[in-house]
């Protein structure tokens, strides 16, 4: 039970905490009663302001609406005003452009182009709005005047501004396809730059807004005739350059050293001028070979115009491959480029024409020679053939996208070329074959046949074509391997052909060696051919090219010329046998002899000193031009007769069988080997 007094102080308490609640109860009801009354102000005050709000919206919404019509139409009578004028300014583009058309575009391009601007949106705008107004046909005929003023400035541009390129530039252009070294390009300016920029910017005009492609015909006659022009002036200066110095030049790159031009020599073919200082080599060592007659022409006898004709042809083949391209370039800038192949196609058509003309006809001039057995001029086509093939890539790469009759040329004249050549190498081998034995041709000295030297000099041609010729060959092969031939199988081709024409040529010297009456001169006549072939064979590269198919050629000609060697040496047998031991009278020292047995020695002292006089009379004439081979045939000559006529005079020289004996002993030993060294020598 709780003490009375903690009751009476816990009531206090409570009755405390109750007193301070009843306060904030108060409190908090006043509060609301203040909010209320607020909340009550505020909604009046947003109402009113609401009220306000909406009085004065409907007040300037009307404003605004007529406000923003009266902007629109304010900017309306803007546009019908510029519209206007932007009308009006049509009317006024003929009188304004009239004088800037009828003076033409010449010196004032960029405002003659605006000009034409002008009157192209005027004709527009009439066709658009107003096609019956008679201002459409001013501005119409305005137009046409103008854009022919165009097309006449085109031509006028590039007829004045065109020039021809001249020799000496284009062979600085294409003088460093055979140097080693690197050189600068050499600059082709066709057209001067400002000139240039202004023809492309009226064949553009013409092709947007002229409507017109004449433009490109006048473009490539023009651009046709220069090229065209500047290949035959490159053939010209190396006919004119041939005629006065012989050797055409070209000066340093114009750029660098305009005023001291030094003279490039071109390189030539110089085949046939190689091969006759080759021969002259051999007429040194006395191999000339031109006392024999022969039914074809001599290979030495032909016209420097020959090779001046082959070198201004090749040099103009490379002429025209680089001009070509350059000429693309530039064409490049100027014509649209859908219209750019068929217009270089065009442009190309003459000098190109031009080109295959010329070699046809030097493959019809080739025919020509080969029917009259002139193999000379036929070796023009083989230099040319090889620079076609090899330029061929390039000629390709320039005539990409032209028409298919036009890439064709150039294949077709290399097949023509490669036709005429084969058959001029199978009608020379059938020539050294079939060429006929005429005794008044035959060399009277036995000396080298002209037909041998031909023969060799047309193969040493061949050395500097081999793959030219071995191609020429297995064009003509019908084998599947000839379709895809290699290298090698050209040049064993072109070995065979060799060693078809040595042999043709030495069944032919074995059959005109027949003759003659003496053997002896037969020998002398087929050593001297044999050996010129041998020794001409191991002075070039021949000998290696016929060494492909037949090793042992060096060895069989070496038996050959010992062979003819033997056989004239036989020639003397009836002059030693005179005196030969065998046919010697037998007799017994300190007896003495007989009548019979003196006659018998004296027959044997006159036949041989009759048998060497003749001998040496005769042999004196003939001719061995070899030095070294003749020193040697006289030497072995000279010890056998010597030798024999030493014993035999030694035996019977002091026998006394006449009373006369110098009558019969005429000669001492060594006059006879001085008699001996002088055959083979007509100026002893």
């Amino acid at each position: 039970m709780i003490p009375p007094q903690e009751a009476s102080a816990r009531r206090r308490e409570i009755e405390d905490k109750l007193k301070q609640e009843e306060e904030t109860l108060s409190f908090i009801r006043d509060s609301l009663e203040k909010s209320d009354q607020l909340t009550k102000n505020m909604v009046s005050i947003l109402s009113s302001f609401e009220s306000r709000l909406m009085k004065l919206e409907n007040s300037i919404i009307p404003v605004h609406k007529q406000t923003e019509n009266l902007q629109r139409l304010q900017e309306n009578v803007e546009k019908t005003l510029s519209c206007l004028d932007h009308v009006i300014s049509y009317y006024h583009v003929a009188s304004d452009t009239e004088k800037i058309i009828r003076e033409g575009p010449t010196g004032r391009l960029e405002e003659y182009l605006g000009s034409m601007a002008k009157i192209q949106k005027a004709v527009e705008y009439f066709q658009d709005n107003s096609p019956d107004s008679p201002e459409l046909n001013k501005v119409k005929l305005l137009f046409e005047r103008g854009k022919e003023s165009l097309e006449s400035e085109f031509r006028s541009l590039m007829t004045r501004h065109s020039k021809v390129v001249s020799p000496v530039l284009i062979l600085d252009l294409i003088s460093g396809e055979d140097e080693l070294e690197v050189q600068e390009e050499v600059p082709l300016e066709h057209l001067p730059e400002g000139v240039l920029q202004d023809v492309i910017r009226i064949s553009r005009w013409l092709v947007e807004y002229g409507r017109n492609q004449d433009f490109m015909n006048v473009y490539y006659q023009i651009r046709s005739s220069q090229l065209d022009r500047s290949i035959k002036g490159l053939k010209e200066h190396f006919r004119k350059s041939s005629s006065s110095s012989g050797v055409p030049y070209s000066p340093a790159i114009p750029n660098k050293r305009k005023d001291t031009p030094t003279k490039k020599p071109i390189k030539r073919p110089g085949t046939i001028r190689k091969a006759q200082n080759l021969l002259k080599q051999y007429s040194q060592h006395g191999l000339d070979g031109k006392k024999g007659g022969s039914n074809l022409i001599p290979l030495e006898g032909r016209d420097d115009t020959l090779d001046v004709e082959t070198d201004a042809y090749i040099h103009c083949v490379s002429a025209f491959v680089r001009l070509a391209q350059s000429e693309y370039q530039l064409l490049m800038d100027v014509i649209p480029e859908h219209h750019q192949k068929k217009t270089f196609d065009s442009l190309i058509q003459d000098a190109l024409d031009g080109l295959m003309l010329e070699g046809e006809n030097i493959v019809s001039a080739a025919r020509k020679a080969i029917i009259r057995h002139d193999f000379s001029a036929v070796l023009t086509v083989f230099p040319i053939l090889r620079h076609l093939k090899q330029t061929k890539p390039e000629f390709d790469q320039v005539l990409q996208g032209t028409a298919a009759n036009t890439k064709n040329k150039l294949p077709s004249l290399i097949t023509s070329m490669e036709t005429v050549g084969a058959k001029a190498l199978e009608d020379f081998a059938d020539n050294i074959k079939n060429d006929p034995d005429k005794e008044y041709n035959m060399p009277k000295d036995g000396t080298v046949h002209e037909l041998t030297s031909n023969a060799i000099l047309f193969l040493q041609q061949l050395l500097d074509f081999q793959e030219t010729a071995g191609a020429m060959l297995a064009s003509q092969e019908t084998s599947s391997t000839a379709t895809s031939y290699s290298s090698e199988f050209s040049k064993r081709l072109l070995s065979t052909y060799i060693c078809k024409v040595l042999g043709n040529l030495q069944l032919n010297l074995l059959s005109k060696s027949k003759v003659y009456e003496d053997p002896a001169l037969s020998a002398i006549f087929l050593h001297n051919n044999y050996n010129y072939i041998l020794k001409a064979l191991e002075k070039s590269e021949l000998i290696q090219l016929v060494a492909v198919t037949q090793k042992t050629a060096e060895r069989s000609y070496r038996e050959h010329i010992e062979q003819q060697i033997q056989t004239y040496q036989r020639s003397w047998l009836k002059v030693t046998d005179y005196i030969a031991e065998k046919n010697l009278p037998v007799f017994q020292p300190g007896v003495k002899l007989r009548d019979k047995e003196r006659q018998m020695i004296k027959e044997r002292f006159k036949g041989f000193n009759d048998g060497l006089e003749e001998l040496c009379k005769i042999q004196k004439a003939w001719a061995i031009p070899d030095m070294e081979q003749r020193d040697k045939i006289r030497q072995a000559q000279k010890n056998i007769v010597r030798e024999t006529y030493g014993a035999f005079l030694h035996r019977y020289g002091s026998v006394p069988f006449t009373k006369n004996p110098e009558k019969y002993i005429k000669y001492r030993v060594e006059q006879v080997g001085d008699m001996i060294d002088r055959l083979f020598d007509t100026s002893a």
